[in-house]
């Protein structure tokens, strides 16, 4: 990495891009798929090998958690970093007692907890502030259900908290879709190493389908067994898993901010490896900026988005099961030649901050004209005034509004180290976007 995030300015001030993008790059491994294979692998027999993992503050709080619980876990095995070896407990997690951290990471909060249930013994689950303010009921009611007590040090269904396994025999749970498919994929993960299997029934409509899909398709690949009898219901059949040599595909979360930054800016930009096969529901973002007017094309080894600047359209898109990339949308929206109207996202008010009132802030505070609705935003053309936005801790913000910065003058961004959580080397990438900009490799 050129940057070094612990000595970065704060707040940063970004430079706008001078001229139409061309540029191709790459964007670290997917969060959401890491994280799912070191489960997998982890609650698995014998070693497995994940290629392309993503190594970041999100990442790192699941392996160092599984490996406090017995599992070994070594990187760079290859002599590439994103190459991970994994020797699995075989379905038991090995310690007895353990002191876990989740840190910020909302996927390790969820997915550990049934983890922990395989186990025998008794596990104190810590997390930072931000995510000790985030919701876990659902995960602490669904096992409490299957036996096992989860006793809160603090407020009721928050984190930190106790969970002390019980029979491991699993069964039947149900579990709201509405708040976060995390935990209903949390649950999942676990489920072929219960005794009897699980089933789980989804009480409301779920939200984030997409990674529900990834979470079974993950599975799937360790050699789980998932059905599906009806739109509601997921029978995990107890097959436990087997180790496997697993690809993990670039983030398509990541990839929607230099995708958009096309989009916004002129030109072009394509994102290596994130293909027409990805399994990831983000990739669909590049259809959003196709709908406003950008060309997308997409084969077997990428996808490149490419527009004119100023020609983008606006509209109205449900981003429901898209949610991790409305912020994206939204910074895209003030060079849109009409309104723009995103909907169906009021569940990310629970993210690692309120997403939906941070995001009409910091437009706002930007000289744009957006109106916080209950599930989205209207965001109405402008152009962004001088500003520093604030990012909350939340690297989802600080990559957004980097958009802001890379088409006007004056944008700078408030805590900048915080995309640490799921991109460290996101500064040089901005970098890289620059027309006849060198890659970091290369300069001196």
């Amino acid at each position: 990495m050129t940057f070094d995030l612990s000595r970065l300015p704060d707040p940063l001030l970004l430079r706008p891009v001078d001229g139409p993008l061309d540029a191709d790059v790459t964007v670290p491994g997917s969060k959401s798929i890491t994280n799912r294979a070191l489960v997998c692998a982890a609650l698995a027999g014998g070693t497995s090998t994940l290629r392309g993992a993503l190594s970041a503050d999100d990442t790192d709080a699941m392996a160092a958690i599984l490996t406090e619980l017995g599992v070994t876990i070594r990187r760079g095995t290859d002599g590439d970093d994103t190459t991970w070896s994994v020797t699995g407990c075989g379905g038991r997690p090995r310690a007895s007692e353990a002191v876990l951290d989740v840190r910020q990471s909302g996927t390790t909060a969820r997915f550990i907890p049934p983890v922990l249930a395989l186990g025998a013994g008794v596990y104190a689950v810590s997390a930072h502030p931000q995510m000790q303010a985030r919701p876990m009921d659902a995960t602490f009611d669904a096992l409490a259900a299957l036996g096992a007590t989860v006793a809160p040090d603090g407020e009721p269904g928050h984190l930190p908290a106790l969970v002390v396994p019980g029979e491991r025999r699993g069964g039947a749970v149900a579990v709201p879709g509405d708040a976060s498919s995390q935990f209903l994929s949390g649950l999942l993960l676990a489920g072929p190493c219960f005794d009897h299997g699980l089933t789980v029934q989804v009480t409301t409509e779920a939200v984030s389908r997409p990674y529900l899909d990834l979470t079974v398709a993950v599975m799937e690949a360790f050699g789980a067994v998932v059905s599906r009898p009806d739109p509601s219901t997921f029978v995990v059949a107890p097959t436990g898993y087997r180790a496997t040599d697993h690809r993990i595909e670039p983030d398509a979360s990541a990839a929607s901010y230099p995708l958009a930054a096309a989009a916004v800016c002129g030109g072009r930009v394509r994102v290596r490896g994130l293909g027409s096969g990805a399994l990831q529901g983000d990739a669909g973002f590049a259809d959003l900026l196709a709908e406003m007017g950008a060309q997308v094309r997409r084969d077997d080894d990428g996808t490149e988005v490419r527009a004119e600047r100023g020609s983008l359209r606006g509209g109205r898109f449900d981003l429901t099961h898209l949610s991790d990339t409305a912020p994206t949308l939204a910074c895209v929206a003030p060079f849109a030649t009409d309104e723009v109207v995103v909907t169906g996202i009021g569940f990310i008010r629970r993210k690692e901050i309120d997403r939906v009132a941070a995001v009409a802030g910091e437009l706002t505070r930007c000289g744009i004209d957006a109106t916080e609705d209950d599930d989205g935003w209207t965001i109405r053309p402008g152009t962004p005034r001088p500003a520093v936005v604030q990012t909350y801790e939340d690297h989802r913000m600080a990559m957004s509004f980097s958009l802001l910065g890379l088409a006007a003058d004056g944008i700078s961004i408030a805590g900048p180290g915080c995309v640490a959580k799921t991109f460290p080397g996101w500064w040089d990438l901005v970098e890289q976007l620059r027309p006849g900009t060198l890659p970091p490799a290369l300069r001196s």
